[in-house]
């Protein structure tokens, strides 16, 4: 799905938001524990429009950095090293496969701030509890 900004969206599931309360703009950890504003419940299909959309960017760890360099170096040079060296270099090659194919079908976790159409706003929220309009 493509988040932008301006996008409207509709929950899509009912919504049970409770816990501690804070003044909008305080820090977390001003956020006073022993304050309960009771339980909000929305209900799925109510609207609202997205006003920031966060995703992260993944960091490789260090296998998948690895795996990157010995990639390139066999790339650009595996055709003039001696049949050993290459074949050492396609076998730690094929080790770290495991980790690269793991860090591509990893996905960040895109997080949205929606302002519904009944006036609550919803801050790093999944992108899962909206559908697209």
């Amino acid at each position: 799905m493509t988040w932008t900004e301006g996008r409207r969206v509709s929950l899509a599931a009912d919504l049970r938001v409770g816990g501690a309360v804070a003044l909008a703009g305080s820090l977390p950890a001003e956020t006073d524990t022993s304050v309960s504003a009771g339980t909000l419940y929305l209900a799925a299909g109510t609207g609202g429009t997205v006003e920031r959309v966060d995703r992260p960017e993944k960091a490789p760890g260090p296998d998948v950095r690895e795996y990157e360099r010995l990639r390139s170096l066999l790339a650009d040079f595996g055709h003039q090293m001696p049949p050993g060296s290459r074949q050492q270099l396609v076998e730690q090659v094929a080790s770290l496969e495991p980790a690269w194919t793991a860090y591509q079908k990893e996905e960040p976790r895109t997080t949205v701030r929606v302002r519904l159409d009944n006036g609550f706003v919803l801050a790093d929220a999944r992108e899962d509890l909206f559908v697209l309009e």
